[in-house]
């Protein structure tokens, strides 16, 4: 049994390898975002994609969300072709910059959308919720609205509800917490914790290169949309 109960019903944990078989994005402008990468992230890693503005790091996070067309090439999560799962049915969760919070909801209901919409059992989504409540140490705030909560309980009520869903994976482009440098910490404090904790697989996205190795995670160092690098480091910096 995991911490907190947040797990599939059967037992079974929150773990999915995705793989890249020669994924390519081409614009209708001619500009190639990504260019033939082939890429294996095994089960429960967590892994740090990394480069300039305009290298292609965030149009993959895009593409496996289904927020962007594939030119060409394959994505799997597992066994599963994402090519062929329309976005709403893939086991995936984003949190991104313009992640959307209703203001005049309270905070459990924000957290329990998602799975309404699934029309799960109420005694499904109560325990769901409360357990990643629980996990992200906003139980006492569960009846407030959004509006009168802080920023840092909004961006763990935006993870909440991304992890009550029971993602396989969770991919976090940089500019979820862009706006402040505590707030950025604490959410990469979290998604680490997601990772290690609750065993679910993690892509994360960003340009700073200090912050790409000293998360103790593979980096995929990228280019004009080409894979340069491929290394893991250590919580200090240094590369294994």
């Amino acid at each position: 049994m995991l911490k907190y109960g947040i797990e599939f019903t059967d037992g079974g944990v929150l773990m999915a390898s995705v793989t890249f078989e020669h994924l390519s994005k081409t614009y209708p402008n001619g500009f190639v975002s990504v260019d033939d990468v082939n890429l294996t992230i095994e089960d429960g890693e967590f892994v740090v994609f990394h480069g300039p503005s305009g290298c292609g790091k965030s149009t993959i996070l895009r593409m496996i969300g289904g927020l962007e067309d594939i030119t060409s090439g394959r994505i799997y999560l597992g066994n599963d072709l994402l090519n062929d799962i329309l976005p709403r049915d893939r086991r995936l969760a984003m949190a991104f910059q313009n992640y959307t919070l209703y203001r005049h909801m309270n905070v459990y209901d924000n957290m329990a959308l998602g799975l309404r919409l699934r029309d799960l059992p109420r005694t499904v989504i109560d325990s769901r919720v409360k357990s990643a409540a629980g996990f992200f140490g906003i139980t006492d705030i569960l009846t407030k609205k959004i509006r009168t909560i802080s920023d840092a309980e909004r961006q763990r009520v935006a993870l909440g509800r991304a992890v009550v869903c029971q993602p396989k994976v969770l991919l976090v482009d940089e500019d979820f917490a862009r706006q402040d440098d505590d707030r950025r910490r604490e959410m990469l404090d979290d998604i680490i914790r997601i990772n290690r904790d609750l065993k679910i697989t993690v892509l994360y996205v960003t340009n700073n290169y200090d912050e790409a190795v000293s998360l103790n995670a593979r980096v995929i160092f990228m280019k004009d949309g080409r894979i340069t690098g491929d290394r893991k480091f250590g919580s200090a910096g240094s590369s294994e």
